[in-house]
């Protein structure tokens, strides 16, 4: 069974299939932490360890094929120096796909119901700070959903006060102490957002503006994960930036900084 209708099926049964699926092709019974590695980032999973096993993301239950250029579409279990097990979500799915919000949680909550307690989250975004040059590494503080959406269903309450861990943005610096953090805007895209949504997000608190990453967090504390987010700034936002803004550009910066920003996380990955 490969295909999961996600919109009328138990979220969380979903996930403890693809979950089985994981098991049963990987002979790995329980991973410890999750890595979701964005436009950038995707480097970091062979810095962390000795990938095991590599699985086409279409076969496992509930994922698609990616969308996105510059994003694979695998799912690797990777054990890690210190005998831990890693696995590396390449295949996100994102809210402008419209395949719903569940889709976007899949990954996630798959990767909890596979025994992981804590969640790397990485992206390519813009940045609203002129001083973050494109390739600068950000740690995600807090977040902004401008999605009106939300993977919670029901009246389900959870508190989101310190939702991005103190904890190992204190284990990032101690590998760079030079790592600023700030706080992301989550937009729906796929458009880019307009000069004038960009001022908005600065003016409500934001200073780094992406398609991915806040849904997946909310879904990673509901499952009971301890989440980490660190972002790639690939392009000033619109109005910032003097030039237009293109997912050629995104991809360019992406691989430019992909070998120091991936050492990067792989350490922090080091220290968990």
């Amino acid at each position: 069974m490969t295909t999961l209708d996600l919109n009328t099926m138990d979220p969380f049964e979903a996930a403890k299939l693809a979950a089985e699926h994981i098991a049963r092709e990987t002979g790995v019974e329980q991973h410890d932490v999750a890595l979701v590695l964005g436009s950038g980032w995707g480097g970091a999973a062979d810095l962390i360890g000795e990938t095991t096993h590599t699985l086409d993301a279409a076969t496992v239950p509930g994922f698609h094929a990616p969308a996105v250029v510059g994003h694979t579409g695998t799912i690797r279990s990777v054990l890690t120096s210190d005998g831990k097990r890693a696995l590396v979500l390449g295949a996100r799915t994102h809210f402008y796909e419209r395949k719903g919000v569940r889709a976007v949680a899949h990954g996630v909550r798959t990767a909890a119901a596979a025994g992981c307690k804590t969640l790397v989250l990485t992206n390519g975004c813009g940045g609203l700070n002129e001083n973050w040059k494109p390739g600068t590494p950000v740690l995600i503080s807090d977040h902004i959903n401008l999605t009106a959406a939300s993977p919670l269903e029901g009246a389900t309450f959870v508190d989101l006060t310190d939702l991005y861990s103190s904890r190992i943005r204190g284990l990032a610096r101690e590998v760079d102490p030079t790592l600023e953090e700030g706080v992301y805007a989550q937009f729906t895209g796929p458009h880019y957002e307009t000069p004038a949504e960009v001022q908005m997000a600065k003016i409500i608190g934001a200073s780094l503006v992406g398609m991915s990453t806040a849904l997946e967090a909310i879904a990673g504390r509901q499952a009971g994960m301890e989440v980490f987010g660190i972002s790639l700034v690939t392009n000033l936002a619109a109005g910032i930036s003097p030039e237009p803004l293109s997912h050629a550009e995104v991809l360019e910066a992406g691989q430019a900084a992909g070998p120091r920003i991936s050492a990067l996380l792989a350490q922090i990955i080091g220290k968990l």
